[in-house]
């Protein structure tokens, strides 16, 4: 099927944000999809805050997002906005690299005060980088996220179901890619 780039903005190994991606990042693979996860928190700091655009670490993530049909991409919320690691990578990214590509915002946050971070803030930067489609977001509650001593994690059902259906929903769009783009 597709190559997914699942994106981690989160600027934390342990955070409730990456879990949750590599968390749905098991189900678009058993639906059949190639999942490259990238964790932009292992992009050396001198290499984004420096805007080095050669640096082998920005190069090869260049090089996943421009392979990628398509793109998840998840942040924690900050100050009504993503995180600024997520906003570093994107800055150093080329002007239209999400030309083609589907595209998946999901978000968390301690607030449904910032759920409007996905359409105010990311969108419009995902928009602008040239999406051919940006489906349905999602922001989920830090509440709602639950890791337990062993790893594993929990979701209040309800995120649950409205997760797995805009994974569903951006699935089906990456199934449908071809169709999608004869008819452009």
């Amino acid at each position: 099927m597709a190559t997914v780039l699942s994106v981690s903005g989160s600027p934390s190994a342990a955070s409730r944000t990456n879990r949750l991606l590599r968390h749905l990042d098991q189900r678009l693979t058993a639906q059949g999809h190639e999942v490259v996860p990238l964790d932009i928190r292992t992009v050396p700091a001198e290499a984004l805050l420096g805007a080095d655009f050669r640096h082998p670490a920005i190069v090869e993530a260049t090089e996943l997002f421009a392979r990628a049909d398509g793109v998840v991409v998840g942040t924690p919320v900050y100050k009504a906005s993503y995180s600024g690691v997520l906003k570093a990578l994107l800055d150093l990214l080329p002007q239209y690299a999400l030309t083609g590509k589907t595209v998946l915002p999901l978000a968390t946050g301690g607030s449904h005060a910032h759920v409007l971070a996905i359409d105010y803030a990311l969108r419009p930067v995902l928009n602008s980088m040239g999406a051919a489609h940006i489906v349905q977001g999602w922001f989920t509650l830090d509440k709602d996220i639950t890791v337990h001593e062993d790893g594993s994690l929990a979701i209040a059902p309800a995120a649950t179901e409205a997760l797995l259906q805009v994974v569903d929903q951006f699935s089906a769009v990456l199934g449908s890619s071809p169709v999608l783009a004869a008819a452009s």
